[in-house]
C-alpha cells in the first residue's frame, strides 16, 4: 500500500472504510473509470492481504454498531410500550408492589435458563423489600408452553399474588417438558378450581393477555427467554443474580442500569 495513504489510515479507521466499501461497491462500478477502479481495488487488496487482522476489526465494528443500533431501537419500544411494559391489568406482579424499581421478566415455563433464573429472581426480591417483579408469560417453546400459559394467565385471575408465586415457582421448577396437564396439576394442588380454570384458560381475557406479551416481545425484538426489562434497558438471557443486582442498584442510584 502506498506510503501516502497509509498515513491517513490506522487500523480502526480502514476497519470503517472496509465495512463502508461494501456500501460504495456498486456506484464505483458504475461511475468510476476502469484504470481508477482498477487501481483502487489493488490499493485496497494489497492492504488487506498484508493486514488480514483488519477483516476481524471491520466486522467487529459493524457487529458493534449493529448493537447499539438494536439497543436504540429497543429503548425506543421501551418508552413507546411503557403502560404495558410496567403497567397492564394483563401480568402478574411480585415482590413489593409499590416498589421503587420495577424488573420485567418475559419467560416460558419450558426454558432450562428461566428455571435457572428462577432462583435468581427470588434471591432479588428476599434481599431488596422495594423491588417490584412483573411476570410476563411468553410462551415460545411449543404447543405445551402455550397450555401452561393459558392456565397460568387464568390462575392469575383466581389467586393473589403471593399463592400466584408459589403456584409459579412449582410450576417452573417441574421436571420434564410442561403443558396443559401440569399446570392443572400444580394448581390443583394450590387449591384452585380446576374446573372454572380450564374455562377461563380459554377465554378472550387469557388470549387478549398473551396475545398482548407476545406484541411487547415482538416490539423489543425478543426471540428467547429469558430476556429481561429494567428502566429502558433490555437485557437479553439469563445474566445472573450479580448482574441484575448491579443493574437494579444502579437504577435507583442514577436512573440507569449502568451509572
Amino acid at each position: 500500500m502506498p506510503k501516502r495513504l497509509a498515513q491517513f489510515f490506522d487500523r480502526s479507521a480502514v476497519a470503517a472504510v472496509v465495512v463502508g466499501l461494501i456500501a460504495v461497491a456498486a456506484p464505483l462500478r458504475a461511475e468510476t473509470a476502469v484504470p481508477q477502479k482498477a487501481e483502487i481495488e489493488k490499493i485496497v487488496h494489497d492492504y488487506l492481504i498484508a493486514n488480514p487482522e483488519v477483516i476481524r476489526d471491520a466486522i467487529d465494528e459493524l457487529d458493534r454498531r449493529q448493537k447499539v443500533a438494536e439497543a436504540d431501537s429497543r429503548q425506543k419500544a421501551v418508552s413507546q410500550s411503557a403502560d404495558k411494559l410496567f403497567s397492564s391489568v394483563n401480568q402478574a406482579v411480585i415482590g413489593n408492589p409499590s416498589g421503587d424499581v420495577t424488573l420485567v421478566e418475559f419467560f416460558d415455563y419450558n426454558c432450562g435458563y428461566c428455571k435457572r433464573a428462577l432462583d435468581d429472581v427470588a434471591k432479588l426480591i428476599d434481599g431488596d423489600p422495594k423491588l417490584r417483579v412483573v411476570l410476563k408469560d411468553f410462551p415460545v417453546l411449543g404447543a405445551g408452553s402455550v397450555e401452561a400459559a393459558e392456565i397460568a394467565t387464568a390462575l392469575r385471575l383466581q389467586f393473589k399474588p403471593d399463592k400466584f408465586y408459589e403456584f409459579h415457582r412449582k410450576l417452573l421448577n417441574t421436571r420434564g417438558a410442561v403443558g396443559k396437564a401440569q399446570a392443572i396439576a400444580v394448581a390443583k394442588e394450590l387449591g384452585a378450581d380446576t374446573a372454572k380454570l380450564e374455562k377461563d384458560a380459554k377465554s378472550p381475557e387469557v388470549k387478549a393477555s398473551i396475545k398482548e406479551v407476545m406484541e411487547l416481545a415482538d416490539g423489543l425484538s425478543l426471540t428467547g427467554t429469558p430476556s429481561w426489562v429494567l428502566g429502558k434497558e433490555v437485557i437479553v438471557g439469563a445474566v445472573g443474580y450479580q448482574q441484575l443486582k448491579a443493574k437494579i442498584d444502579n437504577t435507583r442510584k442514577c436512573g440507569k442500569t449502568v451509572c
